[in-house]
């Protein structure tokens, strides 16, 4: 199973074809769109690994974004006793969750590659072929 080390949003991830990941969020992009990811730290599989200095040149990584989000409400509350002085604030974080899709060596050559995933059929579908 090959893998590849990632950069992205000052962290860095461990990818595996095929997998969802929730990450920082991604400037100007919009749901079902590819993505490339240029900054390879390293890729490689049981057998044999390419580390970057820092990075690996030419080698990089396509998926798709599924969708941009926000987290749950943080709230920070500062209070200092005896002074009436109470500061209340909240923060939401904004992620991206993507789909690793192909991992790519340096010499452009496809390591590994994502199943096609199939849309599941709608319940009505489903009650539609049943009664046939």
């Amino acid at each position: 199973m090959s893998y590849a080390v990632i950069k992205t949003g000052g962290k860095q991830y461990k990818v595996k074809s095929g997998e969802i990941l929730k990450i920082e969020k991604l400037p100007d992009s919009k749901p079902e769109t590819k993505i490339e990811f240029n900054e390879i730290l390293a890729y490689g599989d049981d057998k044999s690994i390419e580390i970057g200095t820092p990075s690996v040149e030419g080698a990089k990584v396509e998926a798709n974004l599924i969708k941009n989000s926000k987290n749950r409400t943080i709230l920070i509350f500062k209070k200092r006793r005896r002074q009436n002085s109470r500061r209340k604030n909240g923060h939401r974080q904004q992620y991206s969750i993507i789909r690793i899709n192909k991992i790519f060596s340096k010499d452009g050559k496809v390591l590994s590659e994502a199943e096609k995933i199939s849309k599941t059929p709608k319940k009505e579908e489903v009650k539609e072929a049943v009664s046939k």
